[in-house]
């Protein structure tokens, strides 16, 4: 089969199309004929030798994938072959064919495009497992997206607006910022030009209840300015920096809550959990088409290096995805 493989790992990496040995599912696996891969920012880190896969996984990128079920192993029993699925990966997405746990898939909708159905696995499950889980959003409660472009962030508007909550997002232009309230933002603010401490605070009267951060670095602080009372700030990335001076007077003044985590080293039994949640309170939103996958661009698979170049240029609004022909 036809894969994407990794040269010269480091600020000069090179991806390029190589040729491998077609993956055999494992007794709970499901190998996926792949029509799309999901690009993140997780497969750049690695490509630049700073985000190894965990033990036992692909060495090959790629975190999520749609397309349909060509195998199964035997205790897999919710799907068939020839199914469409979606799935959340380790790793060996960037590939003709790859191989997913059966607790990570998910079926896609009928009406869905199959290949656009890969931007959603790892945005979703990332979003909800760290606003939910970790940041314990409750009714009636605010959230902050930073991000609210990126393809995270298109996912997790649409997700908790579509669950009843006060969403706000931050975005690098105008543009962008209509885009989030199209999505479903009750405001968007121009980090560029915009307060998002001020903002935030004007609009809700006390600071928001969860903050969803990927920024980091100067960040951090205005965070928990931002923060009302009570509030839980995560972080899921550091990409304006991880090493920060900070006043942790306003963390104990508030009783905030600063938290961070990772998706991908979890265990399967944590990410099938994930999953279940997913396909009971989420999936259905999806299926009747109220959260629907924002591409910004798609690429063939033996342009993946291109992909890369899109996403680290910034300036992309959604998902970029790998399509196999």
């Amino acid at each position: 089969m036809k894969t994407i493989a990794l040269h010269n790992p480091g600020p000069e990496y090179r991806l390029e199309l190589a040729s491998a040995a077609m993956p055999t599912p494992g007794d709970d696996e499901v190998l996926i004929r792949v029509a799309a891969a999901g690009v993140n920012r997780a497969d750049i880190l690695q490509a630049r030798g700073a985000y190894p896969p965990p033990a036992g996984a692909s060495e090959t990128l790629g975190l999520e994938v749609s397309g349909h079920v060509a195998a199964l192993g035997r205790n897999v029993t919710i799907f068939k072959t020839g199914d469409a699925v979606c799935a959340l990966l380790a790793g060996g997405g960037y590939g003709e064919y790859a191989l997913a746990h059966g607790g990570a898939v998910l079926a896609v909708p009928p009406g869905l495009d199959v290949a656009d159905a890969a931007a959603l696995p790892e945005a979703l499950f990332t979003a909800w497992t760290n606003v939910i889980d970790t940041g314990r959003l409750m009714p009636n409660e605010t959230l902050l997206i930073h991000g609210g472009t990126s393809g995270i962030g298109v996912a997790a508007i649409q997700m908790f607006a579509r669950l009843g909550f006060r969403v706000f997002a931050t975005a690098g232009s105008d543009e962008k910022c209509r885009l989030c309230e199209t999505l479903g933002a009750q405001s968007a603010i121009n980090y560029r030009t915009e307060d998002f401490v001020a903002a935030t605070r004007e609009h809700t009267g006390k600071g928001v209840d969860v903050i969803l951060d990927m920024v980091g670095g100067g960040y951090v602080q205005r965070n928990m300015a931002a923060a009302a009372p009570s509030g839980r700030i995560v972080n899921i990335a550091y990409q304006d920096g991880a090493k920060v001076g900070l006043d942790l007077g306003v963390l104990l003044r508030k009783r905030l809550t600063l938290a961070a985590t990772t998706l991908r080293g979890r265990s399967v039994l944590e990410k099938q959990a994930i999953r279940d949640a997913l396909a009971k309170n989420v999936w259905p939103l999806v299926e009747a088409g109220r959260i629907k996958p924002v591409v910004d661009s798609r690429f063939p698979l033996g342009e993946a290096q291109a992909a890369h170049r899109r996403m680290t240029a910034g300036g992309h609004a959604g998902k970029i995805l790998l399509t196999v022909a």
